[in-house]
């Protein structure tokens, strides 16, 4: 297994200048750009601080997984990440499930897999405190209404 950096360290963004450097060899190869040219500025899109950017690197992380069947193993763990990022977790879930299929051992998407799990977590717990707050809300409007026809009568 390569070493690869624990999901925490992918998440730091390039400065802009590196990915302006990614960005022009990328446009530079144009029509021939190669694998290796596509993935590099994937990378760099996905780890953005910026949606556009990052959902064009997934865009291009799909073409290269599906038409480079050696890279898939390297496009997985960046399809989660991009996808975490964007808060589609189980779409996260989902290319993370299939690298630790392959590589159960894989350090980085474990700890990719612990922080989806987390965010999932909280997320769920910030949706039923919503729900929550919409049925007392609910519950304060219709006990004044509740009142209010009760002292027309």
């Amino acid at each position: 297994m390569a070493q690869l950096p624990y999901a925490i360290d992918a998440e730091t963004p390039l400065n802009p200048a590196e990915l302006e450097v990614l960005r022009a060899q990328y446009e530079k190869e144009g029509d021939m750009v190669g694998v290796q040219t596509k993935f590099n500025y994937a990378w760099g899109l996905v780890k953005s601080n910026t949606r556009t950017d990052q959902h064009l690197g997934l865009m291009l992380l799909s073409e290269i997984f599906r038409t480079s069947p050696e890279r898939r193993r390297e496009c997985l763990y960046y399809l989660a990440l991009g996808n975490y990022k964007l808060a589609s977790y189980a779409q996260a879930r989902k290319y993370n499930e299939l690298l630790l299929d392959i590589e159960p051992h894989n350090l980085q998407a474990a700890n990719l897999q612990a922080m989806i799990d987390d965010k999932v977590a909280k997320e769920g717990l910030m949706g039923v405190a919503i729900a929550s707050g919409v049925v007392v809300a609910a519950g304060l409007v219709g006990g004044v209404l509740f009142r209010s026809l009760g002292r027309k009568r």
